[in-house]
């Protein structure tokens, strides 16, 4: 130990004890700085670890990326807990600063690690939950699918025309706007005839209309075509009328013509009651009345039995037991020789069936306007 050479003064005793009271301060504030230091240093150790603990703990309880993120940006964002502690490291001695900063990007590296592997699992997870819910169990039974049908009037026209072909018959369509030569001068109507008034027909202008049955077809057939002729035609037709249980201005026929050698009332009788029983049965009877048509010579419109009352009479049938289903008779002559048929060699008879009539037999109906409303209920019903 070096001795410090002085003059035994008591001078010089005096400064040396300033002297060694400033040097044992000084020693002091060292002392309690480098204590500081170390206390931040465990600190900084401490806080490194439990940062670590806590986002151990944080990941095991994560359940998908988005807390995920948050906890990234949280821990290792700019203003996160790892960057604060970074900028904290000016406060240290400077021979601790490498060691907390190797230390610090240390715990950056293995957090950086943790998280990338938590994300890894959680966005497997998150595939394989969508997957789940976007699975189609096969096995599981098939919900119920309402299936649509044909409308009641389209099912009676196919019956109708599955049973007319099945007779011979041809299917033949035309235009539902029509020439008043056809609708009305080749039908034998004159000019004067009741069913010309506005209050029946609608007309486009003095010579075009809407038809008013389907009855133009036998004229275009017969002009067209040469005996035999054995032909229906379905349709729509148009017809002043106001909406009520049994009339609509738009309803449903369906013509029927033959014209050949030695054709007779006998063979229309026999046809519509063929058609008849293959429709309801052969349960059911048939009724020919007297009637009148400008085209047809003579004329007959039919009846068939009641289906809701049997025969026995009812709201439905008048107390009548029949029901009026079409109108019915021989070709007049005129309208063949019109159309250029020569009459004296070719006979011919037609028929015209009110479809609506049909179905409302056939299902039950009572009013006529439950065919057109639409009603899924009731549609369901007939098929």
């Amino acid at each position: 130990m070096a001795q410090l050479q002085v003059k035994p003064t008591r001078m010089e005793l005096t400064n040396l004890k300033k002297k060694r009271k400033v040097a044992a301060r000084g020693h002091k504030l060292m002392k309690d700085k480098r204590d500081e230091m170390v206390r931040r240093f465990i600190a900084y150790a401490r806080r490194n670890k439990e940062l670590r603990e806590q986002v151990e703990q944080n990941l095991s309880e994560m359940k998908d990326t988005a807390a995920l993120d948050a906890l990234r940006v949280k821990v290792l964002g700019k203003k996160g807990t790892l960057t604060e502690l970074l900028k904290g490291m000016g406060k240290l001695a400077p021979e601790e600063r490498p060691k907390v900063g190797a230390q610090i990007n240390e715990a950056r590296q293995w957090l950086t690690e943790r998280m990338n592997e938590r994300q890894d699992v959680l966005q497997k997870m998150e595939r394989e939950a969508a997957l789940k819910a976007e699975t189609i169990d096969v096995t599981e039974p098939r919900r119920p699918v309402k299936v649509g049908s044909a409308h009641p009037i389209t099912l009676v026209m196919d019956e109708l025309i599955d049973c007319f072909t099945g007779l011979g018959f041809e299917v033949m369509e035309g235009p539902e706007v029509e020439l008043d030569h056809y609708n009305f001068e080749l039908m034998n109507l004159p000019k004067n005839h009741p069913a010309r008034d506005a209050q029946d027909t609608f007309y486009m202008d003095d010579n075009i209309v809407l038809r008013t049955h389907t009855s133009p077809m036998q004229a275009r057939a017969m002009l067209t075509r040469k005996p035999p002729i054995r032909i229906i035609c379905p349709g729509r037709v148009y017809r002043a009328d106001e909406v009520d249980a049994t009339h609509s201005p738009v309803f449903h026929q369906m013509e029927g013509l033959v014209v050949d050698e030695n054709v007779s009332m006998s063979d229309l009788r026999g046809t519509l009651e063929a058609f008849a029983k293959k429709l309801y049965g052969n349960d059911v009877s048939t009724r020919f009345r007297p009637s009148f048509f400008p085209f047809t010579e003579p004329s007959a419109e039919v009846d068939l039995t009641c289906s809701a009352c049997h025969g026995k009479g009812c709201r439905i049938c008048k107390d009548t037991g029949w029901v009026e289903v079409l109108g019915c008779g021989m070709v007049n002559p005129k309208v063949l020789e019109m159309c250029g048929i020569d009459s004296h060699k070719y006979s011919g008879f037609a028929f015209g069936i009110g479809l609506e009539r049909i179905a409302m037999k056939r299902y039950g109906i009572t009013d006529m306007r439950l065919l057109y409303e639409g009603d899924a209920r009731l549609l369901g019903q007939l098929r």
